[in-house]
């Protein structure tokens, strides 16, 4: 999947995978007929106050999405070292590749403490500790993924001739869409990333006041433009995504809000805005009527 044009906004949205496979197969179809650029699905193994709900792994799920459709960009939002193994995620991002015939983006970050960090029953990490895990996690996938066979050896990870026949489909790899919210995640964002990613405030996502997260997005972008500058980057070349369901309180609750929401990223340098997919009751919850009309409203106003 390329990186967006600087003319316009990619609109997409992020499905959660806890749907049956019929019903969540009519959602991805439907997400392309709309024409959404992009179709994104949590990495967790579990998430948050859903922990006991029903809950599918999300590369499975993505590679059924990518068998159902033929246009739409599909992609991990994100997946994490928390529980994943650079060589054998690799080997499913592969995959992936090959079965959506070169449409999936490998969404990646550090991977927050709680949850997740103690599935695989590791010691707690320091934030610091967090930070060099992924930096090697993002250094060994791009090595994995541009490369027929690996051998490495480093601190939190080991791979020995680690083989990706027959590769990607995009070359040199599949597209890196790295989430970061400080300067040294967006350094690996501005060496490895097609696009960067952002929640707002990381540690609050959703729980600001509106015009404060704004103000979160405006300095994170600010930062992002001077990490490219010092790192000898091309800003203009790396898609800048934001979720907004983790921005703001019910971002489709009408097409003229999401399109006024969608306008201020665009004002803020974004290139690709996604929001949650409603669900029925609870977190990220909304009417699937007002979803359509706001993103085809959207599409209609910013696709170019």
């Amino acid at each position: 999947m390329t990186a967006p044009r600087p003319d316009g906004v990619r609109i997409g949205a992020v499905v959660l995978p806890e749907h049956p496979w019929p019903q969540a197969r009519e959602i991805w179809r439907e997400l392309e007929q709309v024409g959404l650029h992009h179709a994104w699905s949590f990495d967790h193994h579990s998430w948050r106050t859903l922990h006991d709900s029903p809950w599918y792994d999300s590369l499975s799920v993505l590679s059924a999405a990518a068998a159902v459709t033929e246009r739409i960009g599909l992609g991990t939002m994100v997946s994490t070292p928390n529980f994943r193994h650079p060589a054998v995620v690799a080997k499913q991002v592969m995959t992936l590749d090959q079965v959506s015939n070169g449409r999936f983006v490998f969404g990646i970050g550090a991977g927050a403490p709680g949850g997740d960090a103690g599935l695989l029953g590791g010691r707690d990490l320091t934030p610091g500790e967090r930070a060099d895990r992924f930096a090697e996690f993002v250094g060994l996938s791009d090595e994995l993924l541009r490369n027929r066979t690996t051998t490495y050896r480093g601190a939190y990870f080991s791979a020995v001739a680690a083989r990706m026949v027959p590769g990607c489909v995009q070359l040199p790899r599949v597209p890196f869409a790295i989430a970061a919210a400080g300067p040294r995640g967006m350094r690996l964002a501005a060496r490895h990333g097609q696009w960067w990613v952002t929640i707002g405030d990381a540690g609050r996502p959703g729980e600001r006041p509106e015009e404060e997260a704004w103000d979160v997005l405006a300095r994170q972008v600010a930062r992002l433009e001077e990490v490219c500058e010092e790192t000898g980057r091309d800003f203009s070349e790396i898609g800048r995504l934001v979720n907004v369901s983790r921005i703001v309180d019910f971002p489709y609750s009408s097409p003229e809000r999401f399109v006024d929401i969608v306008g201020r990223c665009q004002d803020l340098g974004f290139t690709d805005v996604v929001v949650n997919h409603p669900r029925p009751n609870g977190v990220f919850s909304g009417n699937r009527p007002d979803f359509l009309r706001a993103t085809s409203a959207a599409l209609s106003a910013f696709s170019r």
